[in-house]
């Protein structure tokens, strides 16, 4: 499965992104996430639904230096996707 989630509030310099790579490796979830330049981060995962979906619950409350406000969360089909990069 695929999902694409979009994490608003305080997310950006508290470790959001490298928290979600290192959750995503240990899970073997594929993927990216990137800092968006409206103070947002973007982050793609593809793997199995019961790791996407904790990854997706992950980034409703981010690492603990984070206020996340809102998250939006689109179902997208899978790429074929392999590790998971920081943008």
């Amino acid at each position: 499965m695929r999902r694409r989630v979009v994490v608003r509030g305080r997310v950006q310099g508290v470790f959001f992104r490298d928290s979600t790579r290192q959750r995503a490796e240990a899970r073997g979830v594929a993927g990216w996430a990137r800092n968006r330049p409206d103070g947002a981060v973007e982050a793609v995962f593809e793997g199995e639904p019961e790791a996407v979906e904790r990854l997706v619950d992950f980034c409703h409350t981010g690492p603990a230096q984070a206020q996340v406000e809102r998250v939006e969360v689109n179902e997208e089909p899978p790429e074929g996707l392999s590790g998971f990069r920081i943008r």
